[in-house]
């Protein structure tokens, strides 16, 4: 039984692994943070994920909205976006939820790419709904790109495929325009001077795309849906807060780049389209004409306090993680009952209080330290002596990349709880050095706890 529930708790605990939280067994191991890491940024209780809902689902159900999400990358806004899609199609939305980082390139993105990525989710999403479309236009465009990355170019043959080579019925050949989408993605993906090709022709022909996109497939689709009883079509694209900060055309970062300077075009499809961006655009002297260009504030997920402002410990936010951890330790048992098993996971409570605090409320790096501490000891119940030497490795690595200037902001931001500007942010916000959380007050930084174990502050 040991041996088992060591398994069992070591792969719940993969911290590359999002939850599908339209999934019954996922739902087990689901925590929900938010009256405890949202209080300054909600209303009268209502969670993040309910503010984005609302305009799509209440406010604006018939005309498309556009909105931005972000935190800090592991915060845990992925659980959320599926929780969020979990509700949407309860309530009966057609959702397309997709992780872009599957499908671009985070080091060199334009807005071309993720148009295309999105048109290729959403057709390949409507297989199965029984959704004709005429989609000429865009097989042409299709067709073209494909010549453009000929085989004689590209070294891989890249046509569109016909509907009898997939047996697809005539009617449904629409989707078989999804795979040669998805053949084209895929190798601009992994090459850069085809990235470049087919960057110069999308660039010409943007405004033109996004017209084919609503016309022939966003908005015959909404209204065949809606003949079907669904109430509209929600796009989520999921990990573009992951691009990397590389200069665009005129030495633009490249999130400027695509929030800013291409904002316009991205909020240009006729449905419900949600972005998670980058949390350093919240930081850069650009924020006002980011709001401006999308109409809305960007939602921000914070982390879950382990203390409070005051350096008090948060008793709530420390109580969910106990949950979270012993969720993924027993997600077949009542919540109480869980708790009662501390002793079968860990060698005393006050260890996995350690846990929880050291990781400051970061939760995938409390799953990485649980899975390197698991890896290190081999067996269950973990050790306090275990942590310890974790702890002690991961602070020592974590410093050697620190330079005598940032430790000294550390130690402002120690004092103040506060930072400001880009520079703050790429040198401490992005690297985790620091993390940012919400109370009744609003937003304030405390510096990662790993990093306060170096005595340095």
């Amino acid at each position: 039984m040991t041996l088992n529930l060591f398994n069992e708790f070591y792969k719940a605990t993969n911290p590359s692994k999002t939850l599908d939280i339209t999934q019954k067994e996922d739902q087990k191991l689901y925590i929900d943070f938010s009256p405890v890491r949202e209080e300054f940024s909600s209303f009268q209780g209502k969670a993040l994920i309910e503010q984005l809902k609302a305009p799509i689902n209440l406010l604006s159900e018939d005309e498309p909205t556009c909105q931005l999400f972000t935190g800090h990358i592991g915060c845990g806004k992925s659980t959320e976006l599926s929780r969020l899609k979990a509700e949407l199609l309860a309530e009966n939305f057609h959702v397309v939820y997709f992780q872009s980082d599957q499908e671009l390139e985070m080091n060199d993105v334009d807005v071309g790419d993720i148009l295309l990525a999105i048109a290729y989710q959403v057709s390949q999403s409507l297989e199965g709904s029984q959704v004709n479309l005429p989609l000429q236009g865009l097989r042409a465009l299709v067709q073209d790109i494909t010549n453009l990355l000929d085989s004689e170019v590209t070294g891989v043959e890249l046509k569109v495929p016909t509907v009898g080579e997939f047996g697809i019925k005539e009617k449904q050949g629409e989707y078989a325009l999804s795979v040669g989408m998805g053949k084209i993605m895929t190798t601009a993906k992994n090459s850069p001077p085809l990235r470049h090709l087919l960057r110069e022709y999308i660039e010409q022909r943007t405004k033109t795309i996004i017209d084919v996109i609503n016309t022939e497939l966003i908005e015959p689709a909404i209204a065949q849906l809606q003949q079907q009883g669904k109430r509209g079509l929600v796009v989520i694209v999921d990990n573009l807060d992951r691009v990397e900060i590389v200069s665009k055309s005129g030495g633009t970062p490249q999130p400027e780049y695509l929030f800013v300077e291409r904002g316009e075009q991205l909020r240009q499809l006729n449905c419900h389209v949600i972005y998670t961006m980058p949390l350093g655009l919240r930081f850069s002297k650009d924020y006002l004409r980011l709001t401006n260009r999308f109409g809305v504030e960007p939602k921000v997920l914070p982390m879950v306090p382990v203390t409070q402002r005051n350096g008090k410990e948060c008793e709530e936010g420390m109580e969910r993680l106990r949950a979270m951890v012993m969720a993924r330790a027993f997600p077949k048992l009542a919540p109480a009952q869980r708790l009662q098993e501390i002793p079968e996971v860990f060698d005393a409570p006050e260890t996995l209080d350690r846990l929880c605090s050291i990781s400051g409320g970061h939760v995938r790096e409390l799953q990485t330290i649980i899975r390197e501490w698991m890896t290190l000891e081999e067996k269950l119940p973990l050790s306090r002596a275990g942590l310890e030497y974790v702890i002690r490795t991961r602070c020592n690595k974590i410093r050697l990349a620190i330079q005598p200037k940032e430790w000294e902001l550390l130690r402002q931001v120690h004092k103040s709880q506060e930072v400001i500007g880009e520079d703050y942010y790429r040198l401490l916000v992005r690297s985790l050095f620091v993390y940012e959380y919400y109370d009744a007050q609003g937003s304030w930084f405390a510096v990662n706890p790993i990093l306060v174990e170096t005595g340095k502050l």
